[in-house]
């Protein structure tokens, strides 16, 4: 939910050309941690298992973050091999990790890259990097060792939404209920929802579900193991690019979109019922990033 299209193709490029440099220089490693503390030996392709926030200012999203949701940061290097290497900014909720901060000053200081993006698990990163462009998507980076992280592909699907696959090294975090102030839901917003469906079905080996809702309607998803996993739905916003959409967990989201603009963010959609459950609104970070918070209550999806 990033400012326009020209600015999301310029994102997706320099993104990937920063990361194939770096990886390419014979001096440069790069190793992140895991993304989860104890080795699980699981991978579940489809699930999305990390996000990453690209930003041009650190302290802005720490403050806003930190505010909201409790979010707490910790920096890491980034690289092994040179002086004075860059680092990446750990988010933790309760003590445990769940997302990370890039610094996007560090690839162009000229353009606004802000962005979530959404990181889905793979048990097999060049499989699933072959199905991708066997769809018709995009791959901007070849499957990359992030050292003690596993191996990651910048890619998009056949619209140009983009997205990352990761094969972790010592598998998956463990599935657990979303914390709240934690990552609940992912929603592809695209124009040709059939095609995207088909992508992405093919790509994960996706379930399709759905909940009736009133009247007619229905809300459509993907699941794995029974488990639900993404959605896709028609694009709401005029002129903006296919993306995927990040949804955080709360409470009391009145409260949330009260204290927005005092921390330098803006509400899209002020508090307003979904239409499968709960209640939502859409913000936007100080640098522009969009997302979605979200109240839930687990139950059944059926």
């Amino acid at each position: 939910m990033s400012a326009c299209k020209s600015l999301t193709k310029t994102l997706i490029a320099v993104v990937a050309i920063a990361l194939a440099l770096l990886q390419s220089c014979s001096n440069v490693s790069i190793n992140l941690p895991p993304i989860t503390e104890s080795a699980t030996g699981n991978h579940q392709p489809g699930r999305v298992i990390w996000h990453d926030l690209l930003t041009p200012d650190l302290n802005a999203a720490k403050q806003f973050y930190g505010e909201l949701f409790g979010w707490q940061f910790k920096t890491v290097p980034m690289f092994q091999g040179v002086s004075n290497s860059g680092s990446y900014t750990l988010i933790l909720l309760n003590g445990n990790p769940i997302g990370g901060l890039i610094d996007t000053t560090k690839l162009r200081r000229d353009v606004n890259l802000t962005q979530w993006v959404s990181v889905f698990a793979s048990a097999d990163i060049e499989a699933t990097v072959k199905r991708v462009q066997q769809q018709q998507g995009t791959v901007y980076t070849a499957p990359t060792s992030l050292g003690k992280r596993g191996e990651i592909a910048i890619v998009a699907d056949s619209q140009g939404a983009l997205f990352a696959v990761l094969q972790t090294q010592d598998g998956d975090p463990p599935e657990s209920e979303a914390a709240l102030g934690g990552f609940l839901w992912n929603e592809l917003w695209t124009e040709d929802v059939s095609l995207a469906n088909t992508f992405y079905r093919d790509l994960f080996n996706y379930q399709e579900q759905a909940i009736v809702l009133k009247g007619s309607e229905t809300y459509k998803y993907f699941s794995t193991n029974n488990k639900p996993r993404a959605a896709v739905v028609k694009n709401p916003i005029p002129d903006l690019d296919p993306t995927w959409v990040t949804f955080l967990r709360v409470e009391n989201p009145e409260d949330i979109v009260a204290r927005v603009p005092a921390l330098g963010g803006e509400v899209l959609l002020d508090v307003q019922n979904n239409p499968i459950g709960g209640k939502l609104a859409i913000i936007r970070d100080p640098s522009g990033a969009g997302f979605v918070i979200q109240t839930w209550e687990y139950k059944s999806w059926n």
